[in-house]
């Protein structure tokens, strides 16, 4: 039987009782699926209840098949050997056992017949670049993106008959993206990948688009599902037209029936008035007009009820997703000025920078490098996070750091509490306001940090952030696009583009980092820190 996955009835609500699915029927089957939608529609909820790690409230999850879960926050302990968290280690010790002489049944059962195990593990290793990692070293010395592909290595050892993905190419390099697309294309079963990334969704069969707890498929990749998105609500843009007119004709027909209906009725009393037939024919006759009148009135009033439903439905079909409106405070800085000054900076896990670097003015510096380079630490070593081991980060304007795993906020308090925090002088209606521009409107400011996904959680620190005090004059965003649906990346484009202050990206997605105006590219590699050119770093991929 071929692999295959389904919901019936799927319900799901967090403990606060804020819904997330209701009643969603839906069905996957050989090939790849891309899922889409919104930040918060519930796309890596679907992904945790069909992996069964969350039970839902209502429905079943069908499965024919193993199935195998990468999540959008991969943890690992990183006490683990690699072999552990490729979950191989017992294999490769009764592997050894036996090579030792020991022909205990137990390691005989234990390798079954996976003899070849360790060879696999390297070759898997190697297909996703982390050939240089090796078996028993341990996950602490991995990097975050390394950690994101080992964790794959596990999935495609264990060769799952579904295969679920959460937004696989955050934190990856330019390099270890190219791997995973690889490893996408050829995956032969069945596969479902919740995505921001483009490029890996072109690689899909199918979009499945979630939005307002139902889903709508679409045959073909992304570039397919674009299209056809876009003939839908250009129809839908013409029907809501013509419902609009059909409206405005309603309602001057009904106008014109309760001008007839008053003239009758003055034409009915003044012949009564005049007494010109007989009372009783007259009355009939007044009668008769009014309940005619009154039909006619009746009709359109109903035809105008339908007329405002048929609206209604052709509102409904047009798309107006809302987006984040990023106003950041007013950070400029001239362009002479100097922002940050490094010299001779040997950071904490060995990366270094030689000699002299500055920026200055509002220049857009994006930083680049495989995973595990550095970026991340000299990211927070400028922020003083952490400590150089020598040398000097010297920041002489006011800095604020947007970090790749978004530990800014207290999970335990409400949005409006962790933004309160980080902004005292601010208040409440200021921080609701501009919440309610981060699309926390009303009483979503006071949801706990803990239950938002990733897309709202990148939109709450980024308010805490803008409104902390003091305005910040650089800003240090550590892979800022991870967990942002394609909506919000544009309107962080846009809110970047006219940001004034200067701008230091860590990154992996060029085509945003074009987007927003790079003015200078720096890579870090090889331990060393050195000026390059967008078509060097496009070549290198």
């Amino acid at each position: 039987m071929s692999a295959s996955l389904s919901c019936t009835s799927l319900s799901f609500a967090w403990p606060d009782g804020t819904p997330v699915l209701t009643g969603l029927d839906i069905a996957f089957g050989p090939g790849r699926t891309g899922l889409v939608g919104a930040n918060g529609s519930g796309k890596s909820t679907l992904l945790k209840l069909m992996a069964g790690e969350l039970t839902p409230s209502g429905g079943v999850v069908r499965t024919a098949g193993e199935i195998g879960h990468l999540p959008q926050n991969v943890t690992l302990d990183t006490a683990l050997r690699v072999d552990q968290a490729l979950g191989i280690a017992r294999r490769r010790a009764a592997l050894r056992a036996i090579e030792a002489g020991d022909a205990s049944e137990e390691h005989f059962e234990t390798v079954g017949d996976d003899w070849d195990v360790e060879e696999r593990a390297l070759a898997a290793l190697g297909e996703l670049g982390l050939g240089h990692i090796g078996l028993d070293r341990t996950v602490g010395e991995v990097s975050g993106g390394e950690s994101v592909l080992l964790r794959l290595a596990a999935l495609l050892l264990r060769r799952p008959d579904v295969l679920l993905l959460d937004e696989p190419t955050n934190n990856l390099d330019l390099y270890a993206r190219r791997r995973l697309y690889a490893a996408v294309s050829a995956w032969p079963g069945t596969l479902v990948v919740v995505s921001h990334d483009r490029e890996l969704l072109e690689l899909v069969d199918q979009i499945a688009d979630l939005r307002a707890g139902q889903v709508t498929w679409y045959g073909g990749n992304f570039s397919a599902y674009e299209e056809a998105l876009a003939v839908e609500q250009e129809a839908a843009g013409r029907m809501v037209r013509v419902a609009e007119a059909d409206l405005r004709k309603q309602k001057r027909e009904l106008a014109d029936a309760h001008v007839k209906l008053s003239r009758r009725k003055r034409y009915g009393q003044k012949m009564y008035d005049t007494k010109r037939e007989p009372r009783a024919v007259m009355k009939q006759r007044r009668r008769t007009a009014q309940e005619s009148a009154g039909k006619h009135r009746i009709m359109h009033e109903e035809k105008l009820a339908e007329a405002r439903e048929r609206l209604d439905e052709a509102v409904e079909a047009v798309r107006e997703d809302d987006e984040i409106r990023v106003e950041l405070p007013y950070t400029a800085v001239p362009p002479g000025r100097t922002v940050l000054t490094l010299r001779n900076l040997e950071l904490a896990y060995g990366a270094r920078v030689r000699g002299g670097l500055d920026v200055h003015g509002p220049e857009r510096v994006a930083l680049l490098g495989r995973n595990g380079a550095g970026k991340t630490t000299l990211l927070r070593t400028v922020a003083g996070e952490l400590a150089p081991v020598s040398g000097e980060a010297e920041v002489h304007v006011p800095l604020r750091f947007l970090p790749q795993r978004l530990d800014v906020l207290d999970g335990g308090l409400s949005i409006a509490e962790n933004v309160a925090r980080l902004a005292p002088g601010a208040t409440e209606n200021v921080i609701r306001a501009r919440l309610a521009r981060f699309l926390f409107r009303g009483a979503r400011a006071g949801q706990k940090a803990a239950t938002l996904s990733g897309g709202e959680r990148f939109r709450a620190t980024l308010a805490a952030l803008m409104l902390a005090e003091p305005a910040p004059q650089l800003l240090l965003l550590d892979e800022p696009t991870n967990n942002l649906d394609m909506a919000s990346v544009r309107r962080l484009t846009a809110a970047l583009e006219s940001y004034e202050g200067a701008l230091l990206v860590a990154g992996h997605d060029v085509p945003f980092l074009e987007s927003i105006g790079i003015t200078r590219w720096l890579l870090l590699e090889g331990g060393e820190l050195k000026e390059t050119t967008r078509e060097a770093i496009v070549e290198l991929a």
